[in-house]
C-alpha cells in the first residue's frame, strides 16, 4: 500500500492545477531529502516534472526546483540530458526574454552538461531567438545571452550567471577550448574576449564559473599568444585585477605594469572568495608554461602582485599557488627556447582538475535549491 508521500508524489501528473500546485509545494524539500521517491515506476515522477516545468508559473518554478536538484543522480541526469525535446524546451524557455523561470533554467542547464548528451551544444543549432542573439549556433546563443543578461537587461527576472558554470564545464573538452578561442564568424568576436569583463563581477557565481573557464582555455598552449595579446584576449589585467588589493608599489615596479593597473584606487578590494583567486593563481601558472609566457610575466611586473596576494591573504592554497606561480617566473631560465613538450606536460599535470576531467571543483559542482 503506498504512503501518503508516495501518493503525492501521483499527484504530479493530476489534471486538477490546484492540486499539481499543492504536489509540488509540498515535494520540493522531499527532492533533497527523499529523492528516491522520484524515481519509482521507471522515473515516471521525474517525467512528470519534465511536463510541469512547461506548467503555471508557481507549478513550474517548483518543478525546476526539483530537477535541479534531482539531477545530481545519475539515472536521473541521463533520463533529462537524453531527452532531445527537453533540451529544446529548457533552451527555448531559457532564452525568452519573458520567462519569469529563464534563471533556473539557466541552473539546471548548467547540471545538464555534466552529461555527455550535452556535447551537442558545441554543434547544435536553432533558430535565432529574437533580440538575444543574431547567430543560429546554440552556443553563441548562450553566451549572447550570459553577455547581454548580466544585469537583467534582457530579462528583468533573470541575470543568467549559472549560465557560467556551463562554459566552465563546455570549456574542458579541446572542441570547447576551441570555440572559446576562435573568432566567430556572426559578430567577428573570440568569445573568450567577452567572459574576461566579467572577473570583477558582483556575482560570485559568475566570477567563478568565468576563472574556471578562463582557466581551462589556458591549457591550450597553442591559444597563448593570442590570450596575452593587447589586441587578442589582453588576458594579463583581467587575471591580475582580482589579485590586486590596496597595496602601493614603487615607482620602478609600477613603470612596467601594464597600464590597466598603475596607480589603483586606494580603496581597491582584492576578490574576497580563495577559490577563485586560486583559479587565477593556476591560470597565470598554465600560462607560464612558456618561455614566451613568463618573459612576458617578467616584463610588465607580474611578481609584486604574486607578493602583495602571499602577504595579505591568509589562506594556505592561495599561498602555495601563489608560490608555485613566483618560483616559475623568478627562476633563472635554463637555456633559451621552449621548454620540451615532457616539462609542459609536468607543469599541466601539476594543477587539478585535468581539463578533460567531469566536475570536481566546487564551482563544476551540480546546483542544489532548497
Amino acid at each position: 500500500m503506498p504512503t501518503e508521500l508516495e501518493e503525492l508524489v501521483e499527484f504530479l501528473h493530476h489534471g486538477n492545477t490546484q492540486i499539481r500546485q499543492v504536489a509540488v509545494e509540498h515535494l520540493v524539500g522531499f527532492s533533497t531529502a527523499q529523492p528516491s521517491l522520484f524515481k519509482a515506476h521507471q522515473l515516471l515522477p521525474i517525467r512528470d516534472l519534465k511536463l510541469l516545468s512547461k506548467d503555471y508559473t508557481p507549478i513550474a518554478k517548483n518543478a525546476l526546483t526539483m530537477l535541479i536538484n534531482l539531477s545530481s543522480d545519475k539515472e536521473v541526469l541521463e533520463c533529462l540530458a537524453g531527452d532531445d525535446e527537453f533540451i529544446g524546451t529548457v533552451l527555448r524557455k531559457l532564452m525568452d526574454v519573458k520567462e519569469p523561470n529563464a534563471d533556473e533554467f539557466a541552473m539546471l542547464l548548467a547540471n545538464l552538461v555534466k552529461s555527455e548528451h550535452l556535447n551537442k551544444l558545441h554543434t547544435m543549432k536553432r533558430k535565432a531567438p529574437a533580440n538575444v542573439s543574431s547567430s543560429e549556433n546554440v552556443i553563441d546563443q548562450l553566451m549572447d545571452c550570459f553577455v547581454k543578461g548580466a544585469e537583467g537587461d534582457l530579462n528583468k527576472k533573470a541575470n543568467f550567471d549559472y549560465l557560467s558554470y556551463v562554459f566552465a564545464d563546455l570549456s574542458q573538452t579541446e572542441t570547447g577550448r576551441a570555440y572559446f578561442t576562435t573568432r566567430q564568424d556572426y559578430d567577428g568576436v573570440v568569445p573568450i574576449t567577452k567572459l574576461t569583463v566579467f572577473t570583477e563581477h558582483k556575482s560570485d557565481i559568475r566570477r567563478k564559473g568565468v576563472a574556471s573557464t578562463i582557466k581551462n582555455v589556458a591549457f591550450d598552449i597553442s591559444s597563448h599568444p593570442m590570450l596575452f595579446s593587447e589586441d587578442g584576449a589582453n588576458l594579463l589585467p583581467y587575471l591580475l585585477l582580482p589579485l590586486a588589493g590596496p597595496e602601493e608599489f614603487s615607482d620602478e615596479e609600477m613603470s612596467s605594469m601594464l597600464p590597466d593597473l598603475q596607480l589603483l584606487p586606494p580603496d581597491k578590494k582584492r576578490e574576497p572568495d580563495n577559490t577563485i583567486l586560486t583559479t587565477h593563481l593556476e591560470t597565470l601558472a598554465l600560462l607560464s608554461t612558456t618561455r614566451e609566457g613568463r618573459d612576458k610575466m617578467r616584463d610588465v611586473q607580474v611578481y609584486p602582485f604574486l607578493r602583495e596576494c602571499h602577504l595579505h591573504v591568509d589562506d594556505e592554497e592561495v599561498q602555495e599557488a601563489c608560490d608555485r606561480v613566483v618560483q616559475v617566473i623568478m627562476r633563472d631560465e635554463e637555456g633559451e627556447g621552449e621548454q620540451t613538450e615532457a616539462e609542459l606536460a609536468k607543469a599541466q599535470n601539476a594543477i587539478e582538475p585535468a581539463p578533460e576531467a567531469k566536475a570536481k571543483s566546487e564551482d563544476d559542482q551540480v546546483v542544489e535549491l532548497f
